[in-house]
């Protein structure tokens, strides 16, 4: 009895121990490692502030995004407060991440302590007067169970209230502009991505969203009585279940990897269709281009996924990523949801003008040049030898590419001539490649755009063949010699 005392004791202690904190210890602990974001005063206006996108919280507005307080309560909870600080306990993270996905918001867990952190939430908010909140956190205690029904119920739920913003497939391609409180552009979340969600995307964490709201932004609590889309309980459970199940496993980037083209028999396709099934989706992180040249700060295409057939003559890649807006300069729907000038979408694939050491991938070098194939949305084809960004100039190569969108999706199909030093006989060679997108509707062209490093291309000897086939051969014929051998040492032992 005294044991199961002192562990409730010690789970009360734990729930607790962050209730109060000391203000002026919480000023230094802010100064070192915050900042930077968010500005000597808490304003969001900190030196690396015009950088970032989303834009660092402004902590005098008292505003916070990521609470499980109900939706008329004002004050996150503390427990809420250690979440945003020390990493929320997302599902799906990115690798090596535990801050706030989709932000330059890192976990400070490895370099904060409990005192530092009660100490500094006081600070965060005395900055704005927040007090202690007067409700307690919402129940997420799991009522609808995810079940077809429920998803089934959730899917017409969703085509009702949140398609406008979320686009019917939930891809972020909705018909509505939207602006946070304070004037800044805003995208819908692409639900298809769990892995960008900030807060956690199991269907407990998506229906704390949808019972919340997320203060500051046009997203509502659909569990508000004045709200015109007011859910029930077991409704936003539905929803939450639907919206989990829209996870597209396949888009989300591995580490390491490889893509492996496919040899087929025959003409390759020229546009997507059903010839794509018989290779795989590899997908890659695109990071903005803040290197030379006009520069990208605020991104809204996160991956890209990439399918790679070919046979004797030519090689054809699908390119695949979500993209809010389907860019069409002068078009009256894309203009209205674009912040400023539209340009046009476009995609690009990059390889080394030779076999050997890598050149630069930011378009290479005069001494190892690259060559790229470009494509717009407009049909604009080139083919382009770089040796370097000022270095320029277009040839005849016989590149094709062929592109559609539907629904919040893009892809591309490039067509060109495989190089015969990316295939050996009896041998594969890792083939470096790289990507580049630009979204239009996002203000970018030119070194505006989001990229990708060096990845591997390797061309397989069939359909579905491995391109690591050789390895495990070499460790089977490996195997059988130690048995071998092994073998011949116990005869000499007799």
């Amino acid at each position: 009895m005294r044991t199961v005392f002192i562990f409730i004791s010690i789970l009360l202690f734990s729930a607790t121990a962050f209730a109060s904190g000391d203000v002026e210890q919480g000023k230094p602990v802010y100064e070192k490692y915050c900042r930077q974001c968010h500005g000597k005063d808490g304003a969001g206006d900190g030196p690396a502030a015009q950088y970032l996108n989303p834009p660092p919280r402004d902590f005098t507005l008292g505003i916070y995004k990521w609470k499980t307080t109900p939706f008329d309560e004002l004050s996150p909870s503390d427990e809420d407060f250690i979440k945003m600080i020390k990493g929320w306990p997302a599902h799906n993270t990115v690798p090596g991440w535990d801050g706030l996905n989709g932000t330059s918001m890192p976990g400070w867990a490895d370099v904060l302590g409990d005192n530092d952190t009660k100490d500094v939430i006081a600070y965060l908010k005395g900055l704005s007067g927040l007090e202690a909140p007067e409700k307690p956190p919402i129940d997420l205690k799991v009522k609808v169970a995810p079940s077809k029904e429920s998803i089934a119920r959730g899917k017409k739920i969703f085509g009702d209230v949140c398609s406008e913003c979320h686009g019917d497939e939930g891809r972020g391609d909705g018909r509505k502009k939207l602006k946070d409180d304070l004037g800044a552009r805003t995208w819908p979340r692409d639900l298809t991505k769990p892995w960008t969600f900030r807060a956690g995307s199991a269907p407990v964490d998506i229906y704390a969203r949808l019972t919340v709201g997320i203060p500051g932004t046009q997203m509502p609590s659909f569990a508000d009585p004045q709200s015109k889309k007011t859910l029930s309980d077991d409704e936003r459970w539905d929803v939450a279940n639907y919206v989990a199940s829209l996870d597209a496993p396949y888009k989300k980037p591995g580490e390491g990897a490889v893509i492996k083209a496919v040899k087929v028999d025959g003409p390759l396709p020229d546009s997507p269709g059903a010839e794509w099934d018989k290779a795989a989706f590899e997908s890659f992180y695109l990071v903005p281009q803040i290197i030379e040249g006009e520069r990208l700060f605020t991104p809204t295409l996160a991956s890209v996924s990439v399918k790679t057939l070919f046979n004797d003559d030519e090689i054809a890649f699908l390119i695949e990523w979500d993209d809010p807006t389907d860019s069409v300069p002068g078009d009256a729907s894309a203009v209205d949801l674009s912040d400023g000038e539209v340009f046009k979408d476009g995609a690009a694939v990059e390889f080394p003008s030779s076999m050997g050491e890598k050149p630069y991938f930011g378009m290479g070098s005069a001494s190892k040049p690259v060559d790229i194939w470009f494509w717009q949305n407009d049909g604009t084809v080139r083919a382009i030898k770089a040796k370097g960004a000022s270095i320029v100039q277009d040839v005849s190569n016989g590149v094709s590419a062929r592109g559609m969108y539907e629904k919040g999706t893009r892809q591309v199909v490039f067509k060109g001539p495989l190089k015969r030093e990316w295939r050996e006989e009896d041998a594969q060679r890792f083939v470096p490649v790289a990507f580049a997108l630009w979204d239009g509707s996002n203000g970018e062209k030119g070194g505006r755009h989001t990229m990708t490093g060096w990845n591997s291309l390797v061309l397989g000897g069939g359909e579905g063949g491995s391109p690591y086939a050789w390895a495990a051969g070499a460790v089977v014929v490996v195997f059988i010699l130690e048995l071998l051998w092994l073998r011949g040492a116990r005869r000499k032992d007799k």
